[in-house]
Formats: structure tokens, sequence, C-alpha cells
């Protein structure tokens, strides 16, 4: 534990919510160390959608979070004119699949006072000329003109440069690193070499390895994290602007002329090896490049420049967990499937509560004790070290 005045924090996780709290905390005042097992970014922030939003049917505390969070994007771009080339706000637009209708999902958007539009099919191209307008459903789709994206790997990097200019260190390739929990207290961690470090409080923000994580200490997590993939085509020669998500395929683009694809049918796909390894079959792969081609104007012809697979962090109710782990003093964890939005949001407030220990009301709904999660075992307490690793 640190003698002096100052709070040391140490982050487990390099993706876009180690990244966020980190930077936060060492802006704070706070002694900062952020470790990975592999590099910074090389988990599920590497191979996100990054779509911004808070689209669809939401509860009213997960719309009113992710309000902020695009908040908190704005003022970012505000600050940072260079990240124009990772941050976009060009506007989204879906449309429903055969036999289905947005049109609840529209007044639901409205009535809660989210900038959405209606578009019939024949004023498409006036909104988004990026896109077939013969794709789009027969009655219309939905234009959402705040949402936007994100290059999450870019955003990552500035994030990391900020806290070590605050005086953070970060030490990448770290192996499996370990929490230390002993007597209910994690008083720090040890790196895969053996190194350990101490720490006044832990921040356990490993993405889709957080339940698992949190088992080995004695916590039960709901989880719905499944395996998933999003596919990086060869650059394009049509400029795209509009994140789009369409019944068969969602596409944005990249800084580098790229794009992103995903869809849930392409993800139910995927074959996972009894060793956790991921194979995605090649015709979902020209499943999602013809799908893609089809909702653009032109329809441009793509080619696949690789497949990111993985882990996607999924609670079990969908919704962000976030704060303190009850049963263990010390110790905070963040995990959400929405990291891409909430990204810069969750760090800031997270980190404001272990600097003044003052729970924010806006993470109230979002608290793991939400589940009755405990201790199911005497794993913690025992002085035993609980393995833990960057997702």
């Amino acid at each position: 534990m640190s003698g002096t005045g100052t709070k040391h924090v140490v982050v487990i996780g390099g993706g876009i919510l180690g990244a966020s709290t980190a930077a936060h905390l060492a802006r704070g005042g706070a002694d900062v160390t952020l470790v990975t097992s592999g590099a910074i970014a090389d988990g599920a922030s590497g191979r996100s959608i990054a779509w911004l939003n808070s689209s669809g049917d939401r509860s009213r505390d997960y719309h009113y979070l992710r309000l902020i969070a695009l908040d908190r994007y704005r003022t970012w771009a505000e600050r940072h004119p260079e990240s124009r080339s990772y941050l976009r706000f060009d506007g989204a637009m879906k449309w429903a699949g055969d036999g289905e209708s947005f049109r609840e999902t529209f007044a639901f958007e409205r009535a809660a006072g989210y900038d959405a539009v209606w578009v019939d099919r024949s004023d498409v191209s006036a909104v988004a000329p990026d896109v077939d307008a013969a794709a789009v459903a027969e009655e219309g789709a939905i234009f959402n003109a705040g949402e936007g994206w994100v290059n999450l790997p870019d955003l990552i990097a500035e994030l990391v440069a900020e806290a070590g200019a605050d005086g953070a260190r970060v030490i990448e390739h770290a192996g499996d690193v370990r929490v230390d929990v002993q007597g209910g207290v994690a008083h720090g961690v040890v790196l895969g070499d053996g190194k350990q470090i101490a720490a006044d409080h832990v921040v356990l923000a490993t993405g889709g390895d957080v339940p698992a994580h949190l088992a080995a200490l004695g916590v039960t997590l709901p989880d719905a994290t499944p395996a998933a993939f999003v596919l990086f085509t060869d650059p394009v020669d049509v400029e795209v602007r509009t994140v789009l998500n369409t019944p068969r395929v969602a596409v944005r683009p990249t800084p580098d002329g790229r794009l992103v694809l995903d869809a849930d049918w392409a993800e139910k796909s995927v074959v996972v090896g009894d060793d956790g390894s991921i194979t995605v079959p090649e015709a979902t792969v020209q499943g999602l490049l013809e799908a893609a081609s089809r909702v653009l104007a032109g329809n441009p012809r793509l080619t696949a420049q690789r497949v990111g697979a993985g882990l996607k962090p999924i609670p079990g109710d969908g919704e962000p967990v976030v704060g303190a782990v009850p049963s263990i003093a010390g110790l905070s964890t963040v995990f959400t499937h929405s990291g891409a939005t909430l990204g810069l949001a969750l760090g800031e407030l997270l980190a404001e509560e272990i600097l003044t220990g003052a729970p924010s009301p806006v993470l109230a709904s979002f608290r793991l004790d939400r589940f009755g999660a405990g201790i199911v075992t005497d794993a913690v307490g025992t002085g035993a070290w609980a393995p833990v690793a960057q997702a």
C-alpha cells in the first residue's frame, strides 16, 4: 500500500475501459499503473463495430447513461481537433427486416427525446447518399443524425498517451496478471514474471474475461458473453460516411478507407474449438461482404482483409456492470457490451468514485450487487493468488 496521501491504483486491461479509467484517474491526481497481458487495444476494443449510439428501446437509466457518453465524445472531439480522423458523427441509418417494422422503435426514440427522423425510401439518397435506397425496407428507415463511430485503437492510444503525460506507468505484455486478495481486501497485483505491484485500489477491466476472473475470486456475475467477430475489408473506392445497422449487416468506415462489418446471423455461425479458438466459416465471410455491397450505393465489390475474432463482452441482463465489488474491498470492475459508446463516460465516472469514495448516482442501476452477487467459494481471504488476464 502506498504510504503517501496519493492513491495508487492498478488498472488491469488495455482496452477502451481500462485506458479511459487510467487516464481519468491520472488526470485526477492518482498514482496509476495500467497493466495488460498483451499489447494495448489487442482485445475486444481492437475488433469492435464501435457504433456510437443510444438507438432502440432501452431502460430509462441506460438511455440516460448513453446520452451522457455521447456528450463526452463530443467534448473530446472539440478538445482534440485531430480526432476527426478517427471519431465522426455523420449519422446512422437502420431499417427492419422482412415481416418486421421499425415504427414502434421510431416512436420510442422520439418519445425519449432522441434525435430520430423517419425517412421514406424515396428520400434515402438525399439523407444518406452512400446508401442504396433499393436495399431499404419498403416502409422506410430511421436516420439518427447524432450517431457516429470511433476507431477505438486510435482513441485508446490518445488516452494512454495522456495518462502517461500525467504520470501513469504502462506495462504491456505482462502475462497472466494476478490480483492479490488477502482477508477480503485487494492489496495489488502480481505480473506474469512474478513482479509484485502494491496498490490501494485495483480495477478489473478485462472485457469478456471479467466474469471468469471474478469467479476465480469467488464472486458470481451473470454472463452472456458470446464468441464473435468483425470483418475488416480491404480499402474501398467509394466514400462511406453513414453507419448502417441493417437486417443482414452492420457497416461502419475506418480512418484508412476500409469497412468494418458484422451481423448477428454471422456471429452465430462461428465455431469454437475445445481450446477456445474461434473459426469463422468462409461462407460467412462471403455472405457479409455480399450483404454489405447490397446496402451501399453503387454496390461496390468488397474483399476481406482480415477477421477479428474473440469474446464480445455482454453482462447477463445486457446492461453495464460498474463499480466496487462488494465482497472485496479495494476492487472495482467495469464490464459492458457497449464499451465503445460508454468508454469515455464510464472511465470518468468510475475514476471519480475511486478518487472521492462517493458513489455516482448515475451508476446506481448498474452495480454488481443487483444480481445478488457475492462470495460463492472460500477462495477469497486465503492469501491465494487468483489469476486474471487481459481480454
